[in-house]
């Protein structure tokens, strides 16, 4: 499964490692994923992958 929050859709960003002789390599960011449970409408609870920011906003209670 790939790497993105299941909340706002946050998915890993690209770039390049520099290094001090200006090599570039190729590299990737993930977000902060944490496997949270949260409530749905319904009433069940259901495991789902939010990234930091939608955990400390409480985003997962106004989305779930």
């Amino acid at each position: 499964m790939a790497a993105t929050c299941e909340i706002c859709g946050k998915g890993p960003s690209f770039g390049n490692n520099v290094s001090h002789a200006n090599n570039k390599t190729k590299r990737r960011w993930n977000p902060n994923l944490q496997s949270v449970r949260a409530i749905q409408k319904n009433g069940s609870v259901k495991k789902i992958k939010a990234c930091s920011r939608c955990i400390r906003t409480g985003a997962i209670t106004k989305a779930a």
